[in-house]
């Protein structure tokens, strides 16, 4: 029988991604949702590219009963939890809501996998654990500084109950995964990044503005100390990262694990200004995008991008798709919305 992985927030742009991953792997994917930040038609394009259908619950993972219920009617081998609310500006605004949601999950999933005996768990982090880092690129040695985000301070939080826990628990493993600023989609054009509402994310910005859903791109500061005065990322192929989880869970089902939590960067070691991504946009898709330069956004740090040889090494995995590519598929997303 194939080893089952539960993926929480599984119909969201990077678990979608992810459930195709592994199910092209041979997984079983089981998704849990609660569809507040992505679309059920989701399922049927995972169906499309990978002919099979993954079985799915809508739930909040908060909802402890709920999903009680899930591990009890299937035999969870591994998760991926992605279940977040993950926008650095909303998390500014509402804090309370970001700490009840981002962290009652994580310890739910906690008193479920010691229940059934689920040992491996792969965490969805983020590079905002380290703050605005003095030195780059940062590596998984780099300290964590005060988060400049409540939406950071879960990411640090989360991180730190699942070190306290394995150290607890030996039957349980954690990695984390702290990967940097996943853009693109698909090569089939079926699933991608889709915001509700407005989107808080720079490339969906950029696709609806070409699009002409938007009226012009907003860039949040130009007066930030890099060459360009823009804000400068790393940004990585959600191909790529989806596959980093693949390995992960690979390395935890498989007892390679070194240690019982281990966390690496995931990126491509190597920083875009945002003012670099409009350009790469516009020469892959022949297509202007207006935008105007407004003030900073309280929560941005100004530059950050990833030293990935530790996952490079350990995990054997690195990134292949370039910006160039990560703009193409992206726009090819926005292009099959309209259809």
């Amino acid at each position: 029988m194939a080893n089952q992985i539960l993926l929480t927030g599984g119909t969201g742009f990077i678990g979608s991604h992810t459930a195709v991953e592994l199910m092209s792997q041979g997984y079983e994917v089981i998704i849990v949702d609660d569809l507040s930040n992505s679309e059920l038609k989701t399922l049927k394009s995972i169906e499309r590219i990978t002919g099979k259908k993954p079985k799915f619950y809508q739930a909040d993972i908060r909802q402890y009963e709920l999903i009680n219920a899930i591990f009890k009617e299937n035999k969870i081998t591994g998760i991926i939890h992605f279940a977040a609310k993950k926008a650095v500006g909303e998390s500014v605004e509402q804090p309370v809501m970001y700490y009840d949601i981002n962290i009652n999950s994580m310890i739910n999933l906690l008193k479920l996998m010691a229940a059934y005996q689920v040992q491996p768990i792969v965490f969805s982090s983020s590079c905002t654990v380290y703050g605005q880092p003095s030195i780059l690129p940062v590596t998984e040695a780099t300290p964590f500084l005060p988060a400049e985000s409540p939406y950071g301070n879960t990411k640090q939080i989360g991180e730190t109950i699942l070190r306290d826990s394995t150290a607890a628990n030996k039957n349980i493993n954690a990695i984390s995964l702290r990967y940097f600023n996943p853009v693109g989609a698909h090569e089939s054009g079926l699933i991608g990044e889709l915001p509700i509402g407005v989107p808080a994310n720079l490339i969906p910005f950029i696709t609806q503005t070409a699009a002409g859903l938007r009226q012009e791109l907003k860039i949040f500061g130009g007066d930030y100390n890099t060459p360009d005065g823009t804000a400068i990322r790393d940004y990585i192929h959600v191909v790529d990262l989806a596959k980093a989880h693949v390995v992960a869970i690979d390395r935890m089902l498989n007892a390679k694990q070194a240690k019982r939590y281990e966390f690496f960067n995931i990126g491509t070691g190597k920083g875009s200004s945002v003012l670099e991504v409009i350009q790469s946009f516009e020469k892959m898709t022949k297509v202007k995008v207006p935008y105007r330069i407004v003030d900073r956004r309280p929560g941005d740090i100004v530059e950050i991008y990833a030293d990935t040889s530790l996952a490079n090494q350990v995990l054997d995995w690195k990134s292949l798709l370039n910006l160039d590519e990560m703009m193409r598929s992206a726009w090819q997303w926005q292009l099959n919305l309209g259809k």
